[in-house]
């Protein structure tokens, strides 16, 4: 069974390395004139239409179950799934989730832009060393020094990317900052979540479509306080909606697939899975943007990727 569920959760994070290492890409290559907020608010918005069957369907697979199970322990796994969601602290759970990703997209956008595809990817593998101390602070998990160490030359990793080994962190650029600053936020809240998960009380379709739901609505209610009305033929004009279009699935199929992931697997291995984004989006990247994808990167690339082999076995 163990076997089983390790398989599938390899399945799914090997289709999550493309889909997740494309994000970037596309964020970047759309047209100056969407903004990071409009963009982070119509592809929730698209987001949650895409989940709405999925989510129905799975809570009708759950009712079914419920009604023709046998056995008493999958009936009571089945009831909590489905209800689950109605204990107070999942709804709080689910309003921070909800909350915390009308903010991180949009922090994600402008951090694409000034530190690149490239760096981008390579800037997200950092969410192992903020795991690690979230788990440290909040459930008092241990970290050996041997984590310690490989922390710090992960991180070392990705300074060599950014800065090309020149190590002037006087001048790295404002981008990187945002990233690290919106990786640390999404990882604590992954942790939070995946403890919904380990409970049977809440499931991936209905987290994807709720944390979506709940951002669009708040981003697009908000953001014409801040901008023209006319924005919104922005969303209709064809040649900018794919890029809404094409966000909106990828992500969304993104955020499904990990959390898929997880319901089978731990979250280290799935990040040992994941850890090789970068070189997807670094493929992608140079074939659609032209970047160039440099010897500091390739570098970068596996001083990260050993060192979250090295972080996750460790924590095993």
């Amino acid at each position: 069974m163990a076997n089983q569920n390790f398989k599938k959760g390899l399945l799914f994070g090997t289709v999550a390395i493309f889909t997740i290492g494309l994000q970037p890409v596309i964020a970047t290559s759309r047209p100056e004139i969407i903004d990071p907020y409009l963009f982070a608010a119509i592809t929730a918005l698209i987001e949650a239409l895409i989940f709405l069957p999925l989510y129905t369907l799975e809570r009708r697979k759950l009712k079914n179950r419920i009604e023709v199970e046998t056995d008493e322990n999958q009936q009571i796994k089945s009831r909590s799934l489905l209800n689950g969601w109605k204990e107070a602290n999942n709804i709080k759970l689910l309003l921070l989730i909800g909350l915390t990703f009308s903010i991180v997209p949009i922090l994600n956008y402008i951090g694409f832009e000034i530190a690149g595809p490239i760096n981008s990817s390579l800037i997200f593998k950092s969410e192992i060393i903020f795991a690690l101390i979230f788990g440290f602070l909040f459930l008092k998990e241990k970290i050996s020094l041997v984590q310690i160490l490989f922390c710090f030359l992960l991180f070392l990793g990705v300074i060599i990317s950014v800065t090309e080994a020149s190590f002037n962190l006087l001048e790295i650029n404002t981008g990187v900052i945002i990233l690290l600053i919106s990786v640390s936020i999404f990882t604590l809240v992954h942790t939070v979540t995946k403890s919904g998960f380990d409970r049977n009380e809440l499931f991936p379709t209905q987290v994807v479509f709720i944390r979506n739901i709940f951002s669009g609505i708040l981003l697009f209610s908000t953001y014409f306080l801040f901008f023209p009305l006319e924005n919104i033929l922005i969303v209709i004009d064809p040649q900018y909606f794919i890029f809404f279009l094409l966000m909106a699935v990828d992500y969304g199929v993104s955020l499904f697939l990990w959390y898929k992931s997880l319901t089978y697997i731990d979250i280290g291995k799935a990040s040992v899975i994941l850890s090789l984004t970068p070189i997807v989006t670094a493929f992608f990247s140079s074939i659609f943007l032209g970047d160039k994808l440099t010897v500091f990167h390739l570098i970068g690339t596996f001083i990260i990727i050993f060192s979250i082999a090295i972080i996750v076995r460790q924590k095993q």
